[in-house]
């Protein structure tokens, strides 16, 4: 017997049930539960292929600037003009790349490898 307190929730679990069999006959609630658990598989994929999307993105954004930082730094001169996405023309903005290491002693040949794989 179902206590007085849970009797409401009960009937309305009873009515959900019987729709759910009514529109799938073979699976009834189960087949509505593995119908989200694939919608959420699939949604939890396409989250990770952006987040992957993302992070290549920046990716790439640090390795343009870092090459446009060194450019900038072996010729002394502008080497284009800053615009909102790209504000590493001023020194200041090129430090961080170049004090890493990793794009001093680097060719340009193989920062555009990096940049277009």
């Amino acid at each position: 017997e179902v206590p007085q307190s849970q009797r409401a929730d009960a009937a309305s679990s009873l009515v959900y049930e019987a729709n759910a069999r009514s529109s799938n006959r073979v699976y009834g609630c189960a087949g509505t539960i593995f119908q989200l658990q694939k919608q959420l598989s699939e949604l939890q994929s396409q989250l990770a292929a952006a987040k992957a999307k993302i992070h290549n993105m920046r990716n790439q954004q640090a390795h343009l600037a870092a090459l446009l930082c060194m450019q900038k730094t072996e010729s002394k001169e502008p080497t284009f003009q800053p615009t909102e996405m790209f504000v590493a023309s001023n020194d200041i903005a090129c430090q961080p790349y170049l004090q890493q290491g990793n794009f001093a002693d680097a060719s340009i040949g193989s920062l555009f490898d990096i940049l277009w794989t």
